[in-house]
């Protein structure tokens, strides 16, 4: 059974003490469906992760010819996505999101249960600097914990967002270019996963 020190999902210290004892419920463990097909459609470049974890898509990615950055702020995430990827593990790094900056002008930014580790206050930041990080038409894609009931906000993490919440966040900056129910969520998401691909404008 976990024995959790640390409370603040705002500090590293948090994820590391979950990675060092194998605590990860929103480790799918696999590239999920949607986001493979999307990449068979899509001609490669320079993607980012951020708060890649185990970083499954990286390998993945780099596989297709992508040119693949995976970061995460844990030493202890960063530690185990190198172990899991072997040959690719130089593709993972610890940095901070709001303070890295990518090798060369992306293509993609991948979200994967990065959004919705960080508590509420960190969302238009994030928005921010996606939008910072992504040329115009460039592509943010990926999964977000959504709900429809603003009333309706358990404790994380995993954080919900509104969807209106996000709708206004994210318009300001992207134009929403796909949207449906995840097709292999995982239990921790709860049927609330939503796969999103979001055109830089």
């Amino acid at each position: 059974m976990s024995n959790f020190q640390q409370r603040d999902a705002r500090q590293p210290a948090f994820w590391d003490e979950r990675f060092e004892q194998q605590f990860t419920p929103w480790d799918k463990g696999a590239v999920p469906q949607q986001f493979r097909q999307f990449i068979a459609h899509s001609e490669a470049g320079s993607v980012l992760i951020p708060g890649c974890g185990n970083a499954y898509e990286a390998g993945f990615l780099a596989q297709q010819g992508w040119q693949v950055e995976a970061i995460d702020f844990s030493a202890a995430a960063v530690h185990s996505a190198q172990h899991v990827l072997g040959p690719w593990a130089k593709l993972v790094t610890q940095a901070d999101f709001f303070e890295f900056t990518p090798a060369q002008p992306l293509a993609l930014i991948y979200e994967r249960a990065f959004f919705c580790a960080l508590p509420p206050e960190f969302r238009p930041r994030i928005v921010q600097r996606w939008a910072a990080l992504l040329p115009v038409g460039a592509t943010l894609a990926g999964y977000f914990y959504l709900d429809e009931n603003p009333l309706h906000s358990p404790k994380g993490p995993p954080f919900l967002t509104h969807t209106d919440s996000l709708m206004q966040m994210m318009s300001l900056y992207f134009q929403l270019e796909q949207e449906q129910p995840s097709l292999d969520a995982l239990e921790v998401f709860a049927g609330k996963e939503r796969w999103q691909v979001w055109r830089r404008k």
